[in-house]
């Protein structure tokens, strides 16, 4: 093996190359340590295929008990009958051995965004990895995921009223350390951008302000644990928080603190294609207003059991409180001001995996609004297809 490997090393470093070329001879060749070097882009090494794409389409069709559906998130299904999710495209790869570029660029019926645009280094020292541009913020599980990897057809209602429809994101720089201990631990901070009505609602969201000092920004922190408790069992709990400002005003500032736990069994010591995972997430937010300190807190918790190779089924329970003053009662709450009471929703849903290049799925919920005289309800058929080279998702 060992002079195979060294074979072909000497066959691609021997390759004909352009002249002037001075990049590195081949990207599967070994130097005098016998470590591997950086695969390089194909562009750069004169190869064909430089970019990683792919198209996802979602769409549903969907029906609504309400006139006026509660649904908060930007690519949740809205109104009766057909809804275009989205379309995202989604562009990647290594740039040279120090960088690597990922985007994500969102087709709509009226418009196109970029969901995210961002550079992330890949060989600085002591475990540290930085990425700057637009990206999904890790605050706790799901606000840094895409709707292709959600166990359900909508997000989760606490999501959308704490950072907004698109889930919390900006401009910024992230910063993150994998500590060198026993177990994985991984640290993570980030500063972006305060402002968006869709992606920071509890910071500046819609507002005109502008950042003027440090002060203006968001700062986000996380700490990701992960512990295997078993071959079959694996546990991953993690801490975030976030802070920036709000505009009730001057110096007025927002808090959001998180825990997110995700548990997994999956018996890979016996032939089987079963696995059950359990989800949740609890978020509190604190927010200045003017003579006041307004706080609520609401969350989730979801089951999903893939029972065989195509076929899941799961369950998912949202809570939300109404926000709170200092003295306990309900208060007069800037950015909702109908949310006077509880809310909670429960929903169940059933996925068909044709392949793994297509999703269909079955979703049907109860939402039980305290300020409305009688329950929602919803249910969606949803079909997503995927096309191009896209990634195995996180764990």
């Amino acid at each position: 093996m060992a002079e195979i490997e060294k074979a072909l090393g000497v066959d691609a470093s021997t390759r004909a190359r352009p002249s002037g070329d001075t990049s590195p001879a081949s990207p599967t060749a070994t130097n005098d340590s016998g470590v591997t070097p950086l695969r390089l882009p194909a562009a750069i090494t004169g190869g064909t295929s430089f970019l990683n794409l792919s198209f996802i389409l979602d769409m549903a069709v969907a029906a609504f008990s309400s006139k006026e559906p509660l649904q908060g998130g930007a690519h949740d299904p809205t109104q009766n009958g057909f809804n275009l999710q989205q379309l995202e495209l989604s562009i990647g790869s290594v740039v040279d051995p120090y960088f690597r570029f990922d985007s994500n660029i969102v087709f709509s019926q009226f418009g196109v965004e970029i969901e995210e645009a961002y550079a992330t280094t890949l060989d600085l020292p002591a475990n540290l990895q930085v990425r700057a541009g637009q990206f999904l913020t890790r605050f706790g599980r799901i606000n840094a995921t895409h709707p292709h990897a959600w166990d359900f057809v909508d997000q989760p209602f606490v999501m959308s009223r704490v950072f907004g429809g698109e889930g919390n994101r900006g401009l910024g720089m992230e910063g993150s350390w994998l500590a060198p201990l026993p177990w994985y631990v991984e640290v993570i901070g980030s500063v972006t951008d305060a402002k968006g009505e869709a992606t920071a609602r509890s910071f500046f969201g819609a507002s005109n302000e502008r950042v003027l000092s440090p002060l203006d920004l968001q700062l986000t922190g996380a700490v990701k644990q992960f512990f295997p408790l078993s071959d079959d069992l694996s546990l991953l709990w993690g801490l975030s928080t976030a802070t920036g400002p709000n505009p009730t005003g001057y110096r007025n500032h927002t808090s959001i603190y998180g825990t997110d736990v995700y548990l997994k069994f999956r018996p890979i010591t016996e032939a089987s294609a079963q696995q059950l995972v359990l989800q949740a997430e609890v978020l509190y937010r604190r927010r200045q207003a003017p003579g006041d300190l307004l706080s609520d807190w609401g969350g989730y918790a979801q089951t999903v059991w893939r029972f065989s190779n195509r076929w899941a089924t799961g369950v998912r329970y949202e809570f939300g409180t109404a926000a709170k003053t200092q003295e306990g009662r309900v208060a007069n709450d800037p950015l909702d001001p109908e949310w006077i009471a509880d809310r909670q929703r429960i929903t169940a849903s059933l996925t068909f995996w044709p392949t793994e290049f297509s999703r269909l799925r079955l979703q049907a919920a109860t939402d039980r609004v305290g300020w409305r005289a009688t329950p929602d309800y919803s249910a969606f058929v949803a079909l997503e297809v995927v096309t191009g080279a896209h990634g195995a998702h996180a764990f």
